[in-house]
Parts: structure tokens; sequence; C-alpha cells
């Protein structure tokens, strides 16, 4: 369901943790509101319901800014600004850590924190404290659960499209997709799986070993250099309490808050241009996601070749092709209708 987290174990030294999204290293100062207004800032804060959030803008071309929400939930957006340069030649691009991991304030009640309809009202803040009237708004992973649940919940005006990157959009629908591609591991990674969901004991070697193994067929393809993003390098990390809060122990178990979060059945309900991008090897299924265009009329998917869940990491280039091809053709169509 996220893209992976790396935690700095040393100030130097950051390790891959299977649970959550690549974890965000983003030096921020603060800016006032009156800036945000005179001009799209670098970085900065912006002030949310439980505390700030940090976040950044990449990108400086005419095109309508892209609104990207991370994975998780717990992870953090410092994978981007180096795998979207393709999508920000043409249109700024602003990321953002969630509240509670990253660069922004840790949340000091997760029980009030922790709920989606409060990560939807981080989008609501960041669109009005920057000025962005009208985005093309993309979710990856987890994101795509907040983006899903913006459109349903939040009158989105001026939202002119949406991206869905190898989304979470149901939890039954994603651990169904996630303990299918467990009989794609080796017999003896398979055996370690099973035992750890039914003992719910995920520390032993054998399911550590298997982990990896899976997560190197459907999270990232190539193998994940620990300083290969420098704006990873020295992130203050992810938060996997978070994770464990609102997913659970694992990916193919769910014990937390999303537990009974399930938006596929009003897929329909989208009525703006609409993407669904994942890999070819992706743990949001090609499958689910052609299942989940369908219902969405005159909605697109792109299924990347030779790609995992890290999709824009795995192959940026056809990613930023195939992403930024479909904001130019629907920034094209307003053009035309103005």
């Amino acid at each position: 369901m996220k893209p992976f987290l790396t935690h700095n174990h040393t100030k130097h030294t950051p390790s891959v943790l299977f649970k959550l999204a690549l974890a965000g290293a983003i030096a921020l100062a603060a800016i006032s509101t009156a800036q945000a207004q005179s001009s799209l800032p670098d970085d900065g804060f912006v002030d949310v319901p439980g505390g700030r959030v940090a976040f950044r803008t990449f990108g400086e071309g005419d095109g309508t800014p892209l609104l990207l929400i991370h994975g998780g939930p717990g992870g953090t957006s410092c994978m981007y600004p180096s795998t979207l340069q393709g999508i920000a030649e043409d249109r700024p691009v602003i990321v953002y850590d969630q509240l509670g991991s990253g660069n922004s304030d840790r949340m000091a009640d997760m029980q009030r924190d922790a709920v989606v309809p409060r990560f939807v009202e981080e989008v609501k803040a960041i669109r009005e404290e920057l000025g962005l009237d009208e985005i093309h708004l993309a979710g990856h992973s987890w994101g795509g659960a907040v983006a899903m649940e913006y459109l349903l919940t939040a009158d989105p005006v001026g939202v002119q499209s949406v991206t869905f990157i190898g989304p979470l959009i149901g939890t039954e629908r994603w651990l169904e997709d996630a303990n299918s591609l467990i009989s794609r591991l080796p017999e003896t990674d398979q055996q370690a799986v099973h035992a750890a969901i039914e003992s719910g004991d995920y520390s032993t070697e054998e399911f550590q070993a298997a982990n990896d193994v899976f997560m190197g067929e459907f999270l990232s393809r190539g193998p994940i250099i620990r300083n290969e993003l420098p704006e990873c390098a020295n992130s203050p990390g992810g938060n996997g309490e978070l994770y464990e809060y609102m997913w659970g122990p694992s990916e193919f178990v769910s014990t937390g808050t999303l537990r009974d979060f399930d938006r596929t059945g009003q897929l329909s309900e989208i009525d703006i241009p609409t993407l669904f991008i994942a890999g070819e090897y992706d743990e949001a299924r090609p499958e689910t996601m052609k299942e989940f265009q369908a219902q969405v009329e005159g909605s697109e998917v792109e299924i990347v070749a030779d790609a995992g869940h890290l999709v824009n990491v795995d192959q940026p280039e056809a990613f930023n092709a195939a992403v930024a091809e479909f904001l130019a053709s629907v920034d094209a169509e307003d053009s035309n209708a103005e």
C-alpha cells in the first residue's frame, strides 16, 4: 500500500524498512500567507489541524500545478523531487510530508489526528495557503485513498484531474491483491509469510527474508541504494507507529483504523479526467487498476513495464512521460474550452 520508508539509525546511515513510504529530507523554512499569495514558494510549512506540515515546490513551467499526496500512512515525500523532474518541466509540482512524519510535526493525539478526514483537511489547508485555485491532484498508494476521499467529501472546486498511482481505494481489495502475490514467491518464502500471518509474529528471520523477496519483486524491481536519492540521505524519517495504528503489522494484514476503508463502490462518482498508473509488478495489481478504470467514465490506465509499486523510482522516464502527457492533454482541453 505504500512506498517504503528510510529511517536513520545513525545520522548518516539510513536503512530500509519495508513498511512505509520513502522518508523525506527537505530543508524547510516557514513562510507567511502574504508570501504564498504573491508567488508560489519553494518550501515552507502550512498550518493544518494538529500542527504544521512541511512542503516543497519544484518546477517552473506554465502548466496547472500538480499537488501530490505521498504514501504511507507515516511515509514522506522525499523521493519525488528527483523522480518527477519530467513532469516538473511543464508545471510546478508540490509535495508535502503528512502530519506525523518527515519534516512535519508529530501527532500529539493519534486517536484524534490519524483519521482520514483530517488528512483531507491537510489538502484543503495547503491549497488555501498556497493559493492553488486550480490544480491537478495525484495520490500514490495510501495517498490515493486521501485523494479519493478529498474528491468525494471536500467539494474540490478547481481540481482539473486526478492521477491515482498504485492507489489504495479499498482495504479488502488491497489485501486480496497483496496476499495473491504471495503465491508468486518461492515455496519456502510463502511458508514463512503464512506462518507470520498465522502467528502474528513478523520479527522472525524467515519472515524478514521472505519479505525482502516480496519487496524486491513488487515494491521496487531495482536494487534500492540507501543514498541513491540525496534528498533522503539525512531524513528525520517516517513513522512506523502511525503505520501500525492506521494500517497494521504488515502488508498482508490490516488491523488498524483503515481496516474497513472502502471507496471502490464510489469510483463511478469521479467526474474529472482520471489516470490510473501502476507498475507491471505493482502491489496494486494491473488487473485491479483496469477494473478501477472501467468504473470511471472516460478514464485512462497506464501500466509501466518492469516496474513495481515505486513506479516513479523504477522507471522514472516512462512514468514521467505518461503522467506529463496526460496532464498536458487535460490542460489543452481546458484551454480550448475557454
